[in-house]
């Protein structure tokens, strides 16, 4: 089972290019701290930006650097199918432990679109798929009767739940069942979304503070549950401002001023307004990430 603490790694980019170096060094940075597994080229990676021979570079570096010591699960979703289908396949080719796919977005397949799209997919290419619902990016929602027709097929693993309904999220654990991997798509809602059964996250606030949220998820998973409270409450603040405005601006620029990454972002994204900018800053120095 995919579970644990796990990044929506970012992807850096130094004069306009692929920063190789900076992101071997972010990925060596999230495995020092115990996060539990890396997804590169998902919304944090700012996907939609990436040619297809940069984000086929990006999954190609990570699998690299990763060495297996924990899974890459490589973001993969497209709204063409046969866009989708190609890159999970390269994913697969070039070693990744599964695929993090979001479901089709902007053209607004119906149910019955979203399962055979899956579907299709899923007996195309033999590596286990996480289902990514994020209806607020999408335009689609991926209903809890639908997941649990795609989780009937044996490599359709697991979901990535950012519908920001606690009761959606219930739906789905009680419709999927034990062994489907139910994975929270937003930080808030990972302490909530385990104590309903869930198995964790695919965060943005890994990438500056993974120790915490690995901590948290452990915390939980070992029965502490007023440990995994606490560190709940203390990332809370800055999760809400590393969503100041639209990830990944914020989480770049608090990666920058760790001094990981330059803070770089591709149109149509830019960089924050001046005034988020310190109220970042502040979060971020409140925190212990900065001085």
């Amino acid at each position: 089972m995919i579970k644990g603490a796990i990044v929506a790694i970012v992807t850096p980019f130094k004069n306009g290019q692929i920063d190789e170096e900076a992101l071997r060094e972010l990925i060596e940075f999230q495995i020092a701290n115990g996060t539990d597994g890396i997804v590169p080229c998902g919304t944090t990676g700012e996907s939609p930006v990436l040619s297809h021979e940069e984000h086929d570079r990006v999954i190609e570096i990570t699998v690299d650097a990763v060495k297996k010591r924990v899974p890459v699960i490589a973001g993969t979703g497209s709204n063409s199918t046969e866009e989708a289908l190609r890159l999970t396949r390269h994913a697969y080719e070039v070693g990744a432990d599964a695929a993090l796919m979001v479901c089709p977005y902007y053209n607004r397949p119906t149910q019955e679109g979203l399962y055979q799209h899956y579907k299709f997919i899923a007996e195309n290419v033999p590596l286990p798929i996480i289902i990514y619902n994020i209806p607020g990016r999408t335009g689609v929602n991926l209903l809890p009767e639908t997941l649990a027709r795609l989780a009937e097929i044996p490599n359709i693993v697991g979901t990535k739940e950012a519908s920001g309904s606690l009761k959606q999220m219930h739906d789905v654990i009680a419709k999927c069942g034990p062994d489907f991997s139910v994975l929270s798509g937003d930080d808030f809602f990972t302490y909530p979304l385990m104590c309903l059964g869930g198995h964790g996250i695919i965060s943005v606030i890994s990438n500056v503070a993974p120790a915490d949220m690995a901590a948290m998820v452990d915390a939980f998973e070992a029965g502490d549950y007023q440990k995994a409270k606490e560190l709940h409450f203390k990332m809370v603040p800055l999760v809400d401002m590393l969503f100041i405005e639209t990830n990944p601006v914020p989480v770049k620029a608090a990666l920058a001023m760790m001094g990981k990454i330059e803070y770089e972002v591709r149109l149509p994204l830019c960089k924050l307004s001046a005034g988020n900018y310190e109220k970042l800053k502040k979060a971020m120095t409140d925190y212990g990430l900065i001085k």
